[in-house]
């Protein structure tokens, strides 16, 4: 009995959690008052790349 692992193509979302990740340590850098505008899209991509979502 064969088993295929099927992959629900992941990462385009884990390129976008980096990309986003990288923004946001810039943002807390420069401009530390509104880091948390980058926030929701790093934990966003970072749950969708984990496949929770």
């Amino acid at each position: 009995m064969a088993t295929t692992i099927t992959s629900n193509g992941t990462g385009k979302y884990w390129l976008y959690f980096l990309i986003s990740f990288v923004i946001f340590m810039l943002m807390l850098i420069f401009l530390n008052q509104w880091f948390w505008v980058a926030m929701p899209f790093m934990l966003t991509y970072l749950v969708m790349a984990l496949d929770y979502m």
